[in-house]
């Protein structure tokens, strides 16, 4: 018989201890978890609300400031107290840079040290290769989110002081402007911000908010770093190009298909429309912002929108959706293969095939779980599948758009839409590393003949 002293059960457990690890991607969906059931916990709370809201409606709204979505079943504005609102906005601020980031600037606060395997959360969380000068780059990214914010809530405030006056003014700033940098879409207007399409200093101000934190704190560092466009990561120059490429083409596409929709922006002057139609295009990567009604927008603008939601914004920002650089690493590896070119060539760099497959994994793994969710909201609710549809999109890039049926989605459709944000948010991949253990191997099979298109 074997006996096991207590010495031995000692040594035992501390051995057991020491082979328990957890992955940087367990561990960042973790505290996305634990912030969304804080969040929820404190929206609950009586002081939150100004009427009661059931536990499913609180773990939505915390789910999505959390996720910095903005999709409410709730108006914030008159549905929440003070002390709610500033729930609201502590989630979308620790969400949009990211709770670990968080964490390691209360670390740097207290001047204490920071360890490896913080140093390794923060490259999951800023999708880098290493982790050198990882703390460095930390500071660079809250000086930068601190500095961006502080500006725009001062120029906001002098704007809206005449309206307002100093206090609301200040206050509607600072939330507007944490809501816009960080992608959230949030507003304590009952009608969002669809009271100022002919305010183009609310509509520069705030879409410029949510481009740059859309760009990605990476690029950020990277264009301040190196002043010369060819000094520039190939990410970095991917990025650029492509926001602003995107976002012409969006606003465009936009401006033609709604021109005479006097539902949306066909009653409106020239000047109004276009830069209606600019904000329009560049929300839903995936600011979730809106200055018109989208359910009145023509069947084909919400399917373009659909497509702009689903591709969102850039890697390590607040932004998520499949990312800019998955598409466009996607397009240009399609475009190489019609020319017979086994790897993508541009500005004068090779892109990995490893990249490719894993920019072509994202969009499979997204798009599968577009699709489930949207058919399974089909089941759940009973209502038109376009509103739905669009709801998944919104959800899944963290956008925050809606055809206005989010607050007419049943308990287990709002579960439905919780999980879609919070898959959108972590990332698919993030998902697959956590549910399965990637091993190498050593061997390789025969090749065989397969028939594709």
């Amino acid at each position: 018989m074997l006996v096991i002293t207590k010495k031995g059960s000692d040594l035992m457990l501390r051995h057991m201890k020491k082979r328990i690890t957890f992955s940087a991607p367990l561990i960042i969906a973790g505290s996305f978890l634990c912030l969304i059931s804080l969040g929820t916990i404190l929206l609950k709370l009586p002081i939150a609300t100004t009427t009661d809201i059931s536990w499913v409606d609180a773990l939505f709204v915390a789910t999505s400031a959390t996720t910095v979505t903005g999709l409410s079943v709730f108006d914030p504005g008159t549905t929440l107290t003070l002390f709610g609102e500033i729930v609201l906005l502590f989630l979308i601020q620790c969400g949009g840079i990211g709770l670990m980031t968080f964490a390691v600037a209360v670390l740097i606060l207290l001047g204490k040290k920071i360890g490896l395997q913080h140093r390794i959360y923060l490259q999951e969380s800023f999708s880098l290769e290493s982790i050198g000068g990882i703390v460095k780059l930390t500071k660079l990214i809250l000086l930068f989110v601190l500095s961006v914010e502080t500006v725009a809530i001062i120029l906001l405030t002098l704007h809206w002081i005449p309206t307002y006056g100093f206090g609301d003014a200040f206050y509607f700033s600072l939330f507007h402007v944490v809501s816009a940098f960080n992608n959230a879409g949030f507003s304590l207007f009952p009608d969002n911000l669809m009271g100022f399409t002919n305010d183009p200093i609310v509509n520069f101000l705030l879409s410029s908010l949510f481009i740059i934190g859309g760009l990605g704190f990476v690029v950020v560092v990277d264009i301040f770093q190196k002043k010369s466009f060819h000094s520039w990561s190939l990410h970095t120059k991917l990025m650029v190009v492509g926001t602003i490429g995107m976002n012409i083409f969006a606003t465009i596409i936009l401006f033609l298909l709604e021109y005479h929709n006097t539902e949306t922006i066909g009653t409106m002057g020239f000047l109004e429309k276009i830069y209606t139609s600019y904000f329009n295009a560049v929300t839903p990567r995936t600011a979730g912002f809106n200055m018109i009604d989208y359910a009145q927008m023509e069947d084909a603008s919400l399917l373009f929108t659909m497509f702009l939601m689903f591709i969102g914004g850039g890697s390590a920002s607040t932004a998520s959706g499949i990312k800019l650089t998955t598409f466009m690493v996607a397009i240009l590896a399609t475009f190489a293969f019609f020319r017979y070119q086994e790897e993508p060539i541009l500005f004068g760099r090779t892109i990995r095939k490893e990249t490719i497959i894993r920019s072509l994994a994202i969009s499979t793994v997204s798009l599968m779980i577009v699709f489930l969710f949207t058919f399974a909201l089909t089941i759940s609710e009973r209502l038109p599948l376009l509103p739905l549809m669009f709801e998944v999109f919104s959800a899944f890039g963290t956008v925050g758009l809606s055809m206005g049926v989010t607050s007419q989605l049943s308990d287990v459709g709002e579960v439905l839409i919780c999980i879609v944000m919070f898959l959108g948010r972590i990332g698919p991949l993030t998902l697959f590393f956590i549910l399965t253990k990637p091993k190498k191997v050593n061997y390789r099979f025969p090749y065989d003949q397969v028939f594709t298109g």
